[in-house]
């Protein structure tokens, strides 16, 4: 580490710990640096009188200087600065606040606005055979190659996606709307390159279909950008196709923005309450919904991985007397984060403030307990989360069908 980079790491280093400020835009420091240390025999003596910072904040000076005065070998100045804001979070004891790197913030926006740039293809991980394609989105690169659902990306560039790991190969394989990228990929055990064009891709927030008995199927799998124009266009078009019962599957959703949800609950409850909120200072926020509502019977798939928003639109058609609500009980987070910038392209999302049901209820650590409670083995789990659990084989969507086509 290059000793003139020490006091700016430390100055920002204050500001957060001192509560200074909330959010670092900019942040330089006006003295002069050899005031704020007097070094003794063995180690260094600090007066902080002048500095105006707090305990927490002088034992990080002292650590980072000891380090860089005694250390025997180099290190990243960026990691530790990293490591250091991720711990600060994580000592909160939140476990819904967290850092995100310069490094990852453009992806974290991206996740955000439920778009990127890209080959068109969702993946998982296995250490010794790299990207296993899960689904392809239509009309994407990956689809008109003809990647298919089980098929295995190999190499990025020419470079094992097994050696690059998952979000290294994720990062090659993204780009610049237009450039092409190579992938190899094995298809029922033949391999072969392929040259994609990159082009943007919306996330397909929201899947759904028309079951038998007039049933209209909505998985949602976030409360992100666009999460409710995408839902009402789906209980539109499946209205139109005779569907006069919805079965909304919000399991493994994240949750995600506000507005998002509120505007969905708008579309679907009658007049009233649908949001109320209290921040850090004090000041409270209540929502409304209007008159106009979706007047059919309704049930709402949840487990123990809908978060935020998804437990929220549940405990919402529940208290309104509009839907039943099958599956496992939920967790319960009963805050929402705000995101706020720092100096280095990094960011903060803070919980800072907490949020209440129609009813007032807060979910925070308590979570939502469904009408039909019925939990899935860990075969069924696994097999539900990789989309490979079928309707049939679904124990909680099979109750959740069996109350809603009784009401």
């Amino acid at each position: 580490m290059k000793k003139s980079h020490f006091w700016l790491t430390a100055i920002l280093l204050a500001l957060v710990c001192s509560g200074i400020t909330f959010v670092l835009m900019y942040a330089h420091y006006n003295g002069n640096p050899a005031n704020a240390v007097q070094e003794g025999a063995e180690g260094q003596n600090y007066d902080n009188s002048h500095m105006g910072i707090n305990a927490s904040a002088l034992k990080a000076l002292e650590v980072q200087q000891m380090i860089d005065t005694y250390f025997i070998d180099e290190y990243d100045e960026k990691t530790m600065t990293d490591a250091i804001a991720d711990a600060m979070i994580t000592s909160t004891g939140d476990r819904w606040s967290y850092y995100i790197s310069a490094d990852e913030f453009s992806s974290y926006m991206e996740n955000m606005s439920n778009s990127y740039v890209g080959i068109g293809v969702v993946v998982t991980f296995d250490e010794e055979q790299g990207l296993i394609v899960d689904s392809v989105t239509r009309d994407s690169p990956a689809y008109r190659a003809g990647i298919l659902p089980g098929d295995i990306i190999t190499a990025v560039e020419g470079e094992s996606t097994a050696e690059l790991g998952l979000m290294e190969s994720r990062n090659r394989i993204r780009g610049e709307e237009g450039s092409r990228v190579t992938i190899t990929v094995v298809h029922e055990g033949n391999s072969a390159d392929l040259y994609l064009t990159r082009m943007s891709i919306q996330t397909e927030v929201v899947k759904y279909e028309l079951l038998e008995n007039g049933v209209g199927y909505i998985q949602i799998v976030n409360f992100d950008a666009s999460c409710a124009e995408q839902t009402i266009n789906a209980i539109k078009t499946l209205q139109r196709q005779g569907a006069d019962r919805l079965l909304f599957d919000v399991r493994f959703n994240p949750g995600g923005l506000k507005d998002e949800l509120c505007k969905l609950l708008d579309y679907i409850l009658p007049e009233g309450i649908i949001f109320q909120s209290v921040d850090y200072k004090g000041r409270e926020e209540v929502i409304r919904s209007d008159r106009r509502c979706l007047d059919i019977p309704m049930a709402v798939l949840i487990n123990e991985d809908s978060y935020s928003a998804a437990e929220f639109f549940a405990a919402a058609l529940k208290e309104y007397g509009v839907a039943v609500v099958a599956g496992s009980q939920t967790v319960g987070k009963g805050f929402y984060q705000q995101t706020y910038m720092l100096s280095d392209g990094s960011a903060l999302a803070i919980s800072s403030g907490r949020y209440r049901t129609p009813n007032g209820v807060s979910l925070a650590g308590v979570g939502l307990k469904p009408d039909i409670e019925l939990d899935l083995d860990d075969d069924q789990y696994y097999d539900l989360y990789l989309g490979k659990l079928s309707h049939e084989d679904d124990p909680q969507f099979q109750a959740a069908l069996k109350a809603l086509l009784e009401k």
